[in-house]
C-alpha cells in the first residue's frame, strides 16, 4: 500500500524538518509520499487513483492510536492506497471522500497537521510491528 499525504501549500520551518524527520524514520515501514498543491482547487486532481481518501478535519471520527493502528491495518488488508487530504489554513472541503478523520477536536495549525499525520502513521506502523510506540 502507498501512503498519500496531500496538502495545500508548502510546508515550512520548523515543520519542514519535522516533517522530514518522520518520513526518514517511516521509510523501512511504508511507502509514503508528500504531494503539496498550491491551492485547495487542485486537491482533487492529484488524488491518487482508486486510493482510500480520508480527509483530516476536526470534525471527523476521532481514534486513539491502537485503534488507528487497526484502522490502518484494514486499509492495508484492502488492497487500496491510501490518501490522506490535509487543507490548508482555511480547511478544505472535498466532494469525494471515503471518510473524514480527526487528530481531536482543537484546529491544528494546516503544516502541524500534516506532521501530525506523519508521525501517527510512525506510531501505528510501531504498534502493529510490536514494537515500543510510547516516546
Amino acid at each position: 500500500m502507498k501512503i498519500t499525504v496531500l496538502a495545500v501549500g508548502r510546508i515550512r520551518t520548523p515543520f519542514a524538518d519535522a516533517q522530514a524527520h518522520y518520513l526518514k524514520l517511516l521509510g523501512p515501514h511504508a511507502r509514503v509520499e508528500v504531494v503539496e498543491v498550491p491551492e485547495e482547487a487542485k486537491l482533487a486532481k492529484r488524488i491518487p487513483e482508486r486510493a482510500h481518501v480520508c480527509l483530516l478535519d476536526e470534525r471527523g471520527t476521532q481514534r486513539s492510536s491502537q485503534e488507528w493502528a487497526g484502522w490502518l491495518e484494514q486499509r492495508r488488508m484492502s488492497g487500496r492506497d491510501l490518501c490522506l487530504v490535509v487543507g490548508g489554513a482555511f480547511g478544505t472541503s472535498l466532494e469525494h471522500v471515503d471518510e473524514t478523520i480527526s487528530f481531536g477536536r482543537m484546529t491544528l495549525p494546516f503544516q502541524l497537521a500534516r506532521v501530525v499525520a506523519l508521525e501517527q502513521l510512525f506510531r501505528a506502523h510501531k504498534i502493529l510491528a510490536g514494537e515500543p510506540y510510547h516516546h
